[in-house]
């Protein structure tokens, strides 16, 4: 029951994050360190030992997206929405690749993990989706789409209904935030 507690209030947290990261607003990142640190519990139960070890990361990631938005514009103003710069494309390739191959080697050799693929591609995109939230750039939703769409069935195969739930939601809504985010862009 305890682990069921867990999933339910990290999907609320999660929920709250969503909105918003849906509004561009600063404090998604507050709700940014308090959900990875609950669902650091809940994947380690459920043997997503990828989506685990991404919570470390998120943690991380949010407190360096909370700096960057906080001091990371021109002139003390808020960081602006922007596209991914050309240069950038093929470097988060990399990342994705190279992060991808080595988490599904590291699962199917160290782990127990019976959806290593799967959970590797997911927090493979998840680390180059965090990095483009951080920097503000609008692209950062495709991933988070994608993501979302085979996180939604993941968790259904491992039982994590709620958070399938929340993943199901992230995957309408990010649709929704790329939308919201283009607008807030062609009016900075």
């Amino acid at each position: 029951m305890e682990l069921n507690f867990l999933e339910i209030f990290g999907t609320i947290v999660g929920l709250v994050y969503l909105w918003l990261e849906y509004r561009a607003s600063i404090y998604l990142w507050i709700a940014g360190i308090v959900m990875p640190a609950i669902y650091i519990f809940v994947y380690y139960k459920a043997g997503l030992y990828a989506d685990f070890g991404i919570n470390i990361y998120y943690l991380i990631a949010a407190i360096y997206g909370w700096v960057f938005w906080m001091w990371g514009g021109e002139k003390s103003k808020d960081l602006p929405i922007i596209h991914t710069p050309g240069k950038c494309y093929l470097p988060l390739f990399l990342v994705f690749v190279v992060s991808f191959l080595g988490i599904a080697w590291i699962l199917i050799a160290y782990t127990d993990s019976n959806v290593p693929w799967l959970d590797s591609f997911t927090t493979a995109l998840s680390i180059v989706g965090m990095w483009m939230l951080a920097r503000k750039y609008i692209e950062q939703w495709f991933a988070w789409i994608l993501v979302d769409i085979v996180c939604c069935g993941l968790y259904i195969y491992k039982d994590l209904y709620f958070t399938s739930a929340l993943y199901g939601l992230y995957s309408i809504i990010a649709i929704f935030g790329y939308f919201k985010w283009k607008k807030l862009m062609s009016i900075q």
